[in-house]
């Protein structure tokens, strides 16, 4: 198999497989591809998703009316990445690109999503490198036999893209001669994610210090050397953790072995896991990198996005400062609902006069500028039923029940308060009602229409021969 039909199937594989990793490493994702096998060529491009429709002026300025991104021909083996300056150029609002120049493919950047909630875009274009590296490889050597297996390993390189970002990262920060080996860390990580402790998910913060700078910690106790934990011993550190849970101390490790317990700030670019029960976060010194839960690493930093409400609050005649505090109560009352992982609902009533709620009041209503009142507010959402909130920041009800009747869209897999709240909102204007699932999902609702509803993308089918750029930007 040679020629076009060959570089098609090619990089469907290839795309299929980077776009089913990166929608499990993430939310849902896109990947699209611009590129041009000979240097010289008309670039090509394959979006079968739309993800860069919308940016069709941008691609014609840089592709078609320029040839700045055509760079010199690479007559060496090497692969030549693309510089920071090539995607500044670029400049596309919520596309992560990544790209690079080779013998084989004269020009190749991929593209996929940056989603709102992502801890770090590092180990995103890690995956994004695999992609391109593969791209070129196969295509010079147009073995067909190896197309599915590439596609196949795109499918699951989340940790593989987490270590390789954490060792560039720290290369570039000056520890290329490191004794720290990343992978034993990290399997250790999601080994001791899952192992609970009578029947408790662990809890507390471990560091991973250069051995050379063990020196500049502040242990609190030193383990011997015929005692330490090995780090590949899951259980026995799983243990050790509970003695540093809800505190300041910390569990510090070579890499190997458990040294010893310590507190206060750590040395060089160090590693650190951060457990928070059913989940975590993985760092690198102060920057986070990834979470962690059910023993495997996302890119979500498990904050609630909440955007659909400010822009809906931007709408009323609410002053900014109040639209700005509402917003705030809102995100810290969800935030705590999903890390506890039970339900809420919270109705957000933008009547200059609050409704008449069914549920349980107040001789006076809670002030949730209060931070006292407002942690009070989240232990109320436990309780069955909504929080009523109103523009003037009080909390008037709790236990409160949404009722109304039945309305086009409802969804009997979401369960009875997501579909209370479509009932409720379709009677009562100038209704916000935002749902917190037990299982983690945000929902905004208003006017009986979920406003968070994601759109469900078509499955990728075939192999069609990649348009030219400026045939598709024609339409």
């Amino acid at each position: 198999m040679a020629g076009r039909h060959f570089e098609s199937v090619c990089i469907f594989h290839i795309l299929d497989g980077l776009r089913d990793g990166l929608s499990h490493f993430s939310q849902p994702s896109r990947v699209a591809l611009i590129y041009c096998t000979e240097h010289g060529g008309a670039p090509r491009i394959y979006d079968p998703q739309d993800l860069l429709r919308g940016h069709e002026p941008k691609l014609r300025d840089f592709y078609l009316y320029s040839a700045r991104w055509r760079g010199v021909p690479i007559d060496s083996p090497e692969v030549v990445f693309l510089d920071q300056d090539h995607y500044n150029r670029l400049d596309m609002a919520g596309v992560v690109a990544y790209g690079a120049r080779t013998r084989s493919v004269a020009y190749q950047v991929w593209f996929t999503e940056e989603h709102p909630d992502m801890c770090s875009l590092g180990p995103t274009k890690r995956w994004m490198e695999y992609a391109v590296r593969l791209f070129s490889q196969n295509y010079e050597t147009e073995d067909v036999t190896n197309i599915d297996a590439a596609g196949y390993m795109l499918q699951h390189c989340a940790v593989h893209a987490v270590r390789d970002y954490l060792v560039d990262e720290r290369s570039r920060l000056g520890w290329l001669d490191t004794q720290i080996r990343v992978y034993p860390f990290l399997d250790a990580v999601l080994g001791i994610s899952a192992t609970r402790e009578e029947g408790a998910w662990p809890r507390g913060r471990m560091v991973v210090v250069e051995p050379n700078q063990l020196d500049q910690v502040r242990f609190i106790c030193r383990f011997p050397d015929y005692e330490r934990p090995q780090m590949a011993d899951h259980k026995h550190v799983r243990k050790l953790l509970q003695a540093v849970e809800r505190s300041g101390r910390v569990l510090v490790s070579d890499g190997r072995t458990v040294m010893g317990i310590a507190i206060g700030p750590m040395p060089g670019a160090y590693l650190a896991a951060q457990f928070s029960g059913m989940h975590g976060f993985l760092w690198l010194k102060d920057e986070m990198v990834c979470s962690f839960s059910d023993g495997s690493f996302n890119s979500s930093n498990r904050r609630a996005n909440l955007v659909q409400v400010e822009e809906q609050l931007l709408e009323t005649d609410m002053s900014l400062e109040d639209q700005h505090s509402l917003m705030q109560i809102a995100t810290m009352l969800v935030n705590r609902v999903r890390d506890l992982r039970h339900g809420c609902a919270l109705v957000l009533d933008l009547h200059r006069e609050p409704l008449n709620m069914a549920g349980q009041h107040f001789e006076t209503p809670l002030n949730l500028t209060d931070s006292g009142q407002l942690k009070l507010a989240c232990s109320l959402a436990k309780v069955d039923g909504a929080l009523h909130i109103g523009r003037d920041l009080k909390l008037h009800g709790f236990g409160c029940l949404m009722d109304g009747r039945s309305v086009p869209g409802e969804n009997r897999a979401r369960g009875a308060r997501f579909n209370s709240a479509l009932r409720f909102t379709a009677e009562h204007e100038d209704i916000l009602v935002v749902v917190v699932s037990s299982d983690r999902p945000v929902s905004l609702i208003r006017n009986g229409v979920e406003l968070t509803a994601q759109c469900r993308f078509e499955h990728i089918r075939g192999c069609p021969t990649p348009p030219l750029l400026a045939e598709w930007i024609m339409g």
